[in-house]
């Protein structure tokens, strides 16, 4: 990723007023006040940077060459250090920590095995933009280049996949570095940067003074819009016919929800949310079409298709969204806001380019909209939404009762969701899983849907939700996890259960690695390579309930329809240790509507051999058959899927 433009985050802390420079400004959180210079060492100024940064927890594991920090952080009463079982555990942990919270993330590893443990996680908060901060031990100087024991160049394995970072060479410049790397994480567009602090440099004798000098002299914030741009796209908007609200993960980055549904009731505009804005407008309100993409809702994807505006918010036109690139939304016009100029126009042209906080954005379009209003100016949508209503009427989100005697995973996911409600936190893995989890819970807040949606990173749900767990103690967190992902990081619930993080996994087994089984059966005719993960049958490797349990976590296992709502209750009663159960699913249950990879949009299935054929006029009111078939199963659980999903 390009290195992006700087937006200071807001933090639900009090925010400091000192200079730009100064690590107050790093964060958003730090006081003014001037600490006197001390004597410590490099190790001790570490953790006093991180306390005056108002770090609350950070996720790691100890070794040899970071073994100097943990001694001062064992002092510490600032700094709660959660022990993990594996780095890249610290390394999701402190990504659902920031997801949740909204504040920069911490994970600390060793040198060598221990930092590039934390590969993955660091490439994965990058790809979506989450602020985490990797502070790594290394060798000491004098063996850096030797090959010594656990040494790693992680400085130059992580660049591609960093925002930005550092390799401490001299310990008078710590408190600076740590500062800068939570301003560079935090601000613009928000990323992974890591810290890698030699061995002798966390023993050495250091001064710390508070607040530092920062030195980022080419990181410049460009967080106001341009008016000019803004007018222009005000006058776009109100000569559409057809517009849309492209909703990306940076609305929710830069805390504009509030702005965002003013807005859409201000114009009446409808709002498509991407996977990773989830939650960045009510799916209950009636403006939503839902989430587009690959398995996004038909009338998101036909509300994108067929639109003559795209009004694009934070959002990148990612190919799991747009499909075939050259063939998504040709007849729009694109207004296309980013805070980060590398993203406008480097999939799709954009008429409008805005370079801007969408927070900002947002409330100057709304100011210059309603200016154009003032004149008589109106938008007439009707025609627009008598076609996107005859479509979600059509083609609601629904699926079909198992035939196979197994549960359903999606009405499981759905009841989740139903009895947890809006307020909790919903942690997925990747695959069917993942997809099911956007589709048929309702999210009405933002934070409240955490996944891997750039990386997709299978493993990311059991330590994601932990770390949001720590962030969010008093908010019931869910990890919506598969078979297949919960074998990857489990070990993390031993984290959980020693560490008093009472999380919730509702774990869909359907005994395979289901997406890529989906795939099998979709395009190669149904020979199943290497996908049966043998947790189904009368011997089930391993048995997730025993496994909970020896992990110090209580198991339950459901395999009826009718004890579904008993065991999530049980599971929300339980609040002094983790809950795992272990739902037993069909294997044949497919993510409907899909959108095959490289495929134009326009090829979009709504079930197996059903395809809607929206970008025909006359389709839409045409098949009687296909609203009949989508809607099959009225009496069964299935019939309220398409609800909660308009």
């Amino acid at each position: 990723m390009s290195a992006p433009t700087a937006r200071p985050q807001p933090s639900p802390r009090k925010s400091g007023t000192s200079s730009p420079t100064t690590a107050a400004a790093a964060t958003s959180t730090v006081s003014r006040r001037q600490l006197p210079p001390e004597r410590v060492t490099g190790a001790q100024s570490v953790v006093r940077a991180l306390e005056e940064l108002e770090v609350e927890t950070v996720f790691g594991i100890p070794g040899g060459a970071v073994l100097p920090l943990y001694d001062p952080l064992f002092d510490s009463v600032k700094v709660r250090h959660v022990l993990v079982r594996h780095e890249q555990g610290a390394g999701h942990a402190a990504t659902g920590y920031a997801q949740a919270t909204g504040k920069v993330g911490v994970c600390i590893a060793t040198s060598g095995p221990g930092a590039t443990n934390l590969v993955t996680p660091l490439a994965d908060a990058q790809m979506d933009s989450v602020p985490v901060v990797a502070i790594t031990g290394q060798v000491a100087r004098s063996l850096i280049g030797t090959d010594g024991f656990q040494e790693a160049d992680i400085s130059g394995i992580t660049m591609p996949i960093t925002k930005h970072n550092f390799l401490i060479t001299d310990a008078i410049d710590i408190p600076r570095i740590i500062a800068e790397a939570f301003y560079l994480a935090s601000s613009g567009r928000p990323g992974a940067v890591l810290v890698d602090i030699p061995k002798d440099i966390l023993q050495a004798q250091t001064t710390f003074s508070w607040p530092p000098e920062m030195r980022l002299p080419g990181y410049r914030p460009v967080t106001k819009p341009h008016g000019k741009q803004v007018r222009e796209a005000a006058r776009l908007i109100a000569d559409a016919k057809a517009p849309v609200l492209y909703v990306g993960g940076g609305v929710i980055k830069s805390d504009s929800s509030p702005e965002l549904l003013e807005l859409a009731e201000l114009t009446g505009i409808p709002v498509v949310t991407t996977l990773m804005a989830r939650g960045a407008f009510p799916d209950s309100h009636d403006l939503n079409c839902g989430m587009p993409g690959m398995h996004g809702t038909v009338a998101a994807v036909a509300a994108l298709q067929r639109s003559d505006l795209l009004i694009t918010l934070g959002a990148r036109f990612d190919d799991r969204v747009t499909g075939q690139l050259s063939s998504f939304a040709t007849g729009a016009k694109v207004i296309h806001a980013d805070i980060d100029p590398a993203e406008i126009g480097k999939n799709r042209y954009a008429d409008v380019p805005i370079v801007g906080d969408c927070k900002e954005v947002i409330t100057e379009l709304i100011e210059a909209i309603r200016a154009d209003m003032a004149t008589g100016t109106s938008l007439d949508l009707a025609e627009w939404w008598a076609y996107l209503n005859d479509i979600r009427r059509t083609y609601p989100l629904s699926y079909d009762r198992p035939t196979d005697g197994k549960l359903s995973p999606e009405f499981v996911i759905q009841s989740v969701g139903k009895l947890a409600g809006p307020d909790a936190i919903y942690c997925a893995g990747v695959g069917q899983h993942q997809m099911w989890a956007a589709q048929f819970v309702s999210y009405e807040k933002p934070r409240t849907w955490l996944n891997s949606g750039g990386l997709g990173t299978m493993g990311y749900a059991v330590p994601a939700a932990m770390g949001a767990k720590m962030g969010m103690p008093d908010t019931e967190v869910w990890a919506i996890d598969g078979d297949g992902c919960f074998q990857m990081t489990n070990q993390e619930l031993a984290t959980c259960a020693l560490e008093g993080i009472p999380i919730k996994v509702a774990l869909i087994n359907n005994g395979n690695l289901g997406m890529v089984r989906q795939w099998q059966t979709l395009f190669y005719d149904e020979r199943y390579s290497n996908t049966n993960l043998g947790t189904h049958g009368a011997v089930r490797i391993p048995d997730f309930v025993k496994l909970a349990e020896a992990l110090g976590c209580h198991g339950i296992r459901v395999e009826r329809e009718e004890d579904v709502e008993a065991a999530i209750r049980e599971a929300q009663s339980i609040n002094d240790k983790p809950v795992v159960i272990d739902f037993i699913v069909t294997a044949d249950a497919q993510v409907w509507p899909m959108v095959a990879a490289g495929t134009s949009n326009d090829e979009i299935m709504a079930a197996r051999g059903i395809r809607p054929l929206f970008d025909d006029d006359e389709a839409v009111a045409e098949p009687a058959v296909i609203h009949e078939a989508m809607t099959r199963e009225q009496a069964g659980p299935a019939a309220g899927a398409g609800e909660d999903q308009k």
